[in-house]
């Protein structure tokens, strides 16, 4: 895909709340009683408000602007409008979790009033990772497809910057498009939380 236009320098935006995150059901499988523990995926009916936390900007404190610091978000999460809940889940988990990770949520950070193509590209271009959250909704849905693929456009060879993760589907249904890149299986009790902060924090400590 054809790389796209100039882009204004990313810019800081306020933050607006989560609102409801579901909280794990799961009584099956034992887990270690941490805060770093992740919520599976899915709905469920208890909920608990997790704001975002606040961080320095691109544009702010005395970091330089180089490094980590070089972007307003560590990782943006791109995925299905079917999918929402279980995004909210992870951003929640990727910015509570000891490395305090800055998630971009199209619904939450977006610019009201905004085109919703010059956003996207603002917030791939605006953060260092992007996660793409690939579940039956985001096969079918075209928009899904777009996001990935400007992503993938973003930074074609840049290794660890697209974090593919498969949740409910078989290996069968991997896009071909990702074909040449290994993807986090959230078939397990965690969802593969762990694995995509890991990843993403593994990419930062190349930024020092």
């Amino acid at each position: 895909m054809a790389s796209s236009p100039s882009l204004p320098a990313p810019r800081s935006r306020s933050k607006k709340p989560l609102g409801k995150m579901a909280e794990s059901t799961r009584s099956d499988v034992s887990q270690p009683s941490s805060s770093d523990r992740p919520p599976p995926l899915g709905p469920s009916p208890a909920v608990s408000p997790t704001p975002p936390p606040t961080h320095v900007g691109a544009h702010g404190g005395s970091s330089g602007g180089s490094g980590r610091w070089s972007k307003d978000y560590d990782v943006c999460v791109c995925h299905s409008e079917e999918d929402l809940v279980a995004a909210q889940e992870l951003v929640s988990y990727l910015e509570g979790s000891a490395a305090g990770l800055r998630c971009f949520l199209q619904l939450r950070d977006a610019t009201p009033g905004g085109a919703i193509v010059s956003e996207l590209y603002q917030a791939l271009s605006s953060s260092h990772c992007r996660v793409l959250l690939i579940t039956q909704g985001f096969l079918r849905d075209p928009w899904c497809r777009y996001q990935m693929l400007q992503a993938l456009s973003e930074a074609p060879g840049a290794e660890g910057r697209t974090i593919p993760l498969m949740s409910g589907l078989p290996r069968a249904a991997y896009p071909a498009e990702l074909r040449f890149m290994y993807f986090v299986d959230g078939w397990g009790p965690d969802g593969g939380f762990r694995q995509v902060k890991e990843a993403v924090t593994r990419y930062l400590q190349t930024l020092s």
